[in-house]
């Protein structure tokens, strides 16, 4: 019989490496970290731009860059979209706001993605057991890119809540961000333009922008309610 030789136990780096990259380590830096984005946000207080206006020193491409790095990372620290979208109208008027909004809301989506998706994937998918939550498990893991588009076009999910569970799904990177990008237009546009016609409010603009937002909210409200109504009744 061959002698076993006992293998020596991890030292004490590695049983610490291996705990600080478990799955539940890993998690709960994700919370810490959107915890001190939202005091961030809570403390510097970005939407000041809407009253204080953008800094005038800051002009040309270079601010429309730098309010789209601003933006997506608001985003990520939950700062309402609505808000951002009228601030981008606002200060740069439609033409420019909307492209600084699109490439705010992508960038801020994409950073959720992968902070969801290399932080909070491994530790959250075995908790996916209620019927709602495996059924849009599998509706993003199989149909990802239309199912990220019907998301993004009608505004009844909180844009921070369908990032992370796109993040714990299945869904690749390219339909994830190519479905944010296209499903985000019209509802971004049409913020954008109601900020840039707000100091005028009798506008055809600016009621045609009101217009479309009341109605895709009251068409994300009943689209929702019968979702619910036919999951409550199987």
């Amino acid at each position: 019989m061959l002698d076993t030789v006992p293998r020596p136990s991890p030292g004490l780096a590695v049983r610490c490496s291996r705990a600080l990259l478990s799955p539940w380590s890993r998690l709960s830096l994700l919370v810490v970290v959107l915890g001190a984005a939202a005091a961030a946000v809570l403390l510097y207080k970005p939407q000041r731009l809407l009253s204080d206006g953008w800094p005038a020193q800051l002009s040309g491409g270079a601010a429309v860059v730098l309010f789209a790095v601003a933006y997506g990372l608001c985003a990520v620290a939950f700062v309402p979209r609505p808000l951002l979208n009228l601030a981008a109208g606002a200060l740069f008027g439609s033409q420019l706001g909307l492209p600084a909004a699109l490439a705010g809301t992508v960038l801020g989506a994409g950073i959720a993605f992968g902070l969801g998706r290399f932080l909070g994937q491994e530790a959250l998918r075995p908790l996916l057991r209620g019927r709602w939550l495996k059924a849009a498990d599998g509706q993003l893991s199989r149909h990802g890119f239309r199912s990220m588009l019907a998301v993004r076009l009608f505004p009844g999910v909180p844009f921070a809540a369908a990032n992370y569970c796109a993040a714990v799904s299945r869904m690749g990177w390219t339909p994830f961000l190519l479905a944010t990008g296209i499903g985000s237009i019209p509802n971004t546009a049409a913020y954008v333009v109601a900020g840039s016609q707000a100091s005028s409010p009798t506008s055809p603009a600016f009621l045609l922008a009101m217009s479309f937002i009341v109605l895709t909210g009251l068409g994300a409200a009943v689209l929702a309610w019968r979702k619910r109504h036919r999951l409550g009744g199987r």
